[in-house]
């Protein structure tokens, strides 16, 4: 009975130790991100190249940079308006998308009139951020690169995986947020 009690006791500390944790069967290491950084790092450098190259060769229109990585020129401005659509206006546009070979990939008659609430509806970045630049009855051609297009899935219909795009907007009309309620 002695041994007993003496072998209850030492099973008892025994089981007071702390339960170790579980590792994992399978580290990772995050090379997948690493890697793919590096290339969408490459692949917007070999675009932007693209878009300089375009930019050099076109000595008919002066470039502006809009500072959220697109490049466009004025085919029709407007000095005379100061008013540029702000979140909540009501736009009324139309526009298209070719590739940067001036291949047509959409029409403007394929896509129609369109009328957009600033910030508020879906349309791929860079038009929603080339909207803003732009104020009524304004034409503008803008260079986009992949990631500020249809990026790396593309639109699933005609625009392939990664590819850069220009595209030509007419502002048609803008309607103030508040004067749209009244």
């Amino acid at each position: 009975m002695k041994y007993c009690w003496y072998i209850f006791f030492l099973i008892g500390i025994a089981s007071c130790a702390h339960p170790e944790p579980r590792r994992p069967v399978k580290v990772k290491s995050g090379s997948f991100f690493g890697g793919e950084i590096e290339r969408n790092k490459k692949l917007l450098a070999l675009e932007e190249k693209m878009i300089q190259d375009i930019i050099k060769k076109d000595s008919l229109h002066l470039y502006e940079n809009s500072g959220s990585g697109t490049w466009y020129y004025y085919q029709h401005k407007i000095d005379s308006i100061t008013y540029k659509p702000q979140t909540d206006d009501l736009v009324t546009l139309t526009y298209n998308i070719m590739g940067l070979n001036n291949d047509t990939i959409y029409s403007q008659n394929d896509i129609g009139i369109v009328t957009y609430k600033v910030d508020k509806q879906e349309l791929f970045q860079g038009l929603r951020n080339s909207i803003k630049l732009l104020k009524e009855n304004e034409t503008a051609t803008f260079l986009y690169p992949s990631s500020l297009a249809f990026g790396y899935q593309g639109d699933n219909d005609r625009i392939g995986v990664n590819v850069p795009v220009k595209s030509t907007i007419t502002l048609l009309k803008v309607e103030k947020y508040g004067d749209s309620i009244q």
